[in-house]
């Protein structure tokens, strides 16, 4: 049995769930989700969530566990993504984790635990009240190394963000502990050339909206999710709840979106790539069989 747990990440339509999912079927392993909107009942096209005839060929943890509504924030993946691979592994299977929420993962593999943060309404309320560009400088002099990573049109994570860092008078730092936690994980990320992740993020954006992604959202919103809730999920919930409030055209929307989910990658990768000086062994690929190697390797 092999006996690692493997992590598929990277950036966003590289590819890693049809990675994920093949060696999945040629180790015997299950896949858990590491993705921060895949995890909500009813966010499937827009969060780009495998196909329930996808999670036949390969069975799938902490997908759907969650209602839009609720709040499923990384203590509660932590404690779910544990539970998973001790179940997955008593079974004589392989865990694989996949995703591209570099944060969930870094943590996943340190096994960190992180003070709880009650919301703050006194201070919520002020800050709502400065501008979302403001937040961000605000963040960006507080905690650099967060504001490298975060969506920075995302107010209600940057309100989050800095409501975290007046509760512990510091930011949380995630501890260079990875050269010796990571022997237990093959750390796989891949990394297609940034010309063809633009044309597959610009062909992947076009299926999903043929696909029904406006239709998508239009739901969440009539089964009562507000269109704030919607945009603090970001990048395609919040420029499809900007298009319906006639906040922007069509088009205006199309064109937006694709820059923002090109910025989006380039962020997923500098998250790894702050991972890997604090000294993960993550193994760069840029073709998926080059992972069928290493697994073989390490098997």
């Amino acid at each position: 049995m092999f006996q690692k747990t493997i992590i598929i990440t990277g950036s966003t339509a590289s590819g890693k769930s049809d990675l994920a999912i093949e060696l999945a079927r040629v180790y015997h392993g299950e896949i858990i989700s590491a993705d921060s909107r895949q995890v909500y009942r009813g966010m499937d096209i827009g969060s780009g969530k495998v196909t329930k005839r996808e999670q036949k060929l390969a069975k799938h943890h902490l997908l759907d566990v969650a209602n839009p509504n609720e709040n499923y924030n990384i203590t509660h993946f932590l404690r779910d993504a544990k539970k998973a691979t001790l179940d997955i592994k008593k079974r004589g299977k392989v865990p694989i984790v996949c995703g591209g929420t570099g944060f969930w993962i870094q943590a996943f593999i340190e096994e960190t635990s992180f003070p709880k943060v009650e919301p703050n309404r006194e201070l919520r309320e002020k800050l709502a009240l400065i501008s979302t560009e403001k937040l961000f400088q605000m963040l960006k002099q507080k905690d650099p190394v967060r504001a490298e990573t975060i969506d920075r049109k995302n107010k209600v994570r940057l309100i989050r963000a800095l409501e975290i860092i007046e509760a512990l008078g510091s930011v949380p730092e995630l501890p260079s502990l990875l050269p010796e936690k990571t022997k237990n994980f093959l750390i796989i990320a891949l990394t297609p050339s940034y010309e063809i992740l633009r044309e597959n993020i610009k062909i992947r954006l076009q299926k999903r909206l043929k696909k029904g992604m406006i239709s998508e959202v239009k739901k969440l919103h009539a089964d009562g999710l507000s269109y704030k809730k919607l945009e603090a999920f970001g990048l395609e919930y919040r420029y499809i709840s900007l298009y319906l409030q006639k906040k922007l055209p069509r088009e205006k929307m199309e064109e937006e979106l694709f820059y923002e989910i090109c910025h989006y990658a380039k962020r997923q990768l500098t998250w790894l790539r702050r991972m890997e000086t604090l000294g993960a062994d993550i193994h760069w690929i840029t073709d998926p069989k080059e992972a069928f190697l290493l697994v073989s390797k390490e098997a």
